[in-house]
């Protein structure tokens, strides 16, 4: 239960943050200040978190050159899914950025040489067709340009996902967490005296809070893993579609459409299928280890 509540506070502070993103957005604020102060005021809770745990050695690696690898997929994704929330309801950017998982398994296929049985597959595909009635290429309202920003923040998701999958072989979670952010603020930083700007009390609110959300959302993402396997608690993560909802009804006054729903179930659907295929092949690996 501890696991699936940390988890569930890391969809809140998720969907809060990418409330914070778009109010930034309609404030003036340029997407390289908004990936910086997100870095920035996500510093804090970090350092809090190296501290109470006492691994004062998280800094320390043994593959500099594969955190500068992650770093720039990241930092890149970041700007993308950001970007795809200056152009989409915050409803139908979440919905499409939960395709992620479904580019994973193709590329766990494609880079890992992971197996992937037709069971697998055949939710890949059933979850992109959960993917395009979102989109709704024929007829959409939505601008193209945001929803092919938002396809391409899903699979760069994925593409960090197996990225950290490599590199969590022999670095901890700590020291890939700070690497990244001390690169990509690095990064970042260099652009600031081009695009930083006087912002009235309220915008820094809202940077501040960005930064602080998103900060506690990676904390509590990584802290749910402690207590609980991931099948249990990963489901959970769809609980961010409904933040989104309520904060862009209560926020901009916006209510998805139908065919939203119905994506939304059919990628949820897909992806739940998905993690119990994953769940139960694990289980058939034991079984057979143990016999």
């Amino acid at each position: 239960m501890l696991g699936i509540s940390l988890r569930l506070g890391a969809t809140t502070c998720f969907g809060f943050m990418a409330a914070m993103i778009k109010l930034g957005y309609e404030a003036g604020v340029s997407t390289p200040e908004l990936v910086f102060y997100r870095f920035a005021f996500g510093l804090p809770p970090l350092l809090a978190w190296i501290a109470w745990s006492g691994n004062y050695s998280a800094w320390r690696t043994q593959r500099p050159m594969a955190h500068v690898v992650r770093a720039v997929l990241g930092l890149a994704t970041m700007v993308l899914a950001f970007t795809a929330l200056s152009y989409l309801p915050l409803a139908e950017a979440t919905t499409i950025g939960f395709a992620a998982p479904l580019f994973a398994v193709i590329l766990s296929a494609l880079v890992l040489k992971e197996h992937v049985g037709r069971h697998r597959w055949s939710a890949v595909a059933i979850g992109f067709i959960g993917v395009l009635i979102v989109m709704r290429p024929q007829g959409s309202d939505l601008p193209l340009i945001g929803l092919a920003i938002a396809a391409l923040s899903a699979f760069g998701v994925a593409c960090v996902t197996i990225t950290i999958r490599q590199i969590g072989r022999t670095e901890s979670t700590q020291t890939t967490v700070l690497w990244f952010t001390g690169l990509s603020m690095l990064a970042v930083g260099a652009l600031m005296p081009f695009y930083s700007g006087v912002h009235e009390p309220r915008v820094w609110a809202i940077l501040v809070a960005l930064g602080f959300f998103g900060g506690t959302a990676q904390l509590l993402l990584t802290a749910a893993l402690r207590y609980a396997p991931v099948p249990v608690i990963v489901p959970f993560d769809y609980a961010q579609l409904i933040w989104a909802v309520l904060l862009g009804w209560l926020i901009w006054e916006t209510q998805p459409p139908a065919s939203t729903w119905v994506g939304a179930a059919v990628i949820i659907a897909s992806g739940l299928y998905t993690l119990y295929r994953e769940h139960k092949l694990g289980r058939d690996k034991v079984r057979a280890e143990a016999l």
